[in-house]
């Protein structure tokens, strides 16, 4: 018992320890095309199509990057109001990980901590564009990686885009 003071079985040396080295903007863009047109009047109500995507690699040993891909573009008849592109990256120091949780961890856990800073620049970004911040809603993660799996899933031959 003196090797394990918490007395609860495990070796405190194998217990998964995650935590968060750095976060970043990897890649960054916000156009504003239409803005002498918008001048003269707002036109119709905007149609606003947003895309997330979220990916993950070993950066080094025990070091692994998680970063969020999002679009947004704004429309009207007038035209593209706003398009905004943003790649936001964490790079995570994770130790013994079972590699069967790896994945879902670097795929649902990570980008669920970077996203609310990801979530204050997009807002930031939108405002100083002369436009309503865009106020992104919480993203499940965990759906997400679901429905990525179930699209790569053997036998899916009609993969939905999401």
């Amino acid at each position: 018992m003196a090797d394990n003071p918490e007395g609860n079985g495990q070796d405190p040396q194998l217990q998964v320890q995650a935590r968060v080295v750095a976060q970043y903007i990897k890649d960054f863009s916000f156009e504003n095309p239409s803005i002498e047109r918008l001048l003269q009047g707002p036109g119709d109500d905007p149609n606003l199509k947003v895309e997330v995507n979220v990916n993950a690699r070993p950066m080094a040993d025990k070091l692994f990057e998680s970063s969020i891909h999002f679009t947004a573009k704004a429309e009207s008849k007038v035209g593209v109001i706003y398009e905004v592109e943003c790649i936001y990256s964490g790079l995570f120091h994770i130790e013994n990980m079972p590699p069967p949780s790896l994945e879902p961890f670097l795929l649902i856990n990570c980008p669920t901590l970077i996203f609310p800073f990801l979530r204050r620049l997009l807002a930031d970004v939108t405002r100083e564009g002369g436009f309503p911040p865009l106020l992104l809603d919480p993203i499940d993660f965990a759906q997400l990686y679901i429905q990525r799996q179930q699209q790569m899933a053997p036998g899916n031959d009609n993969p939905k885009i999401v």
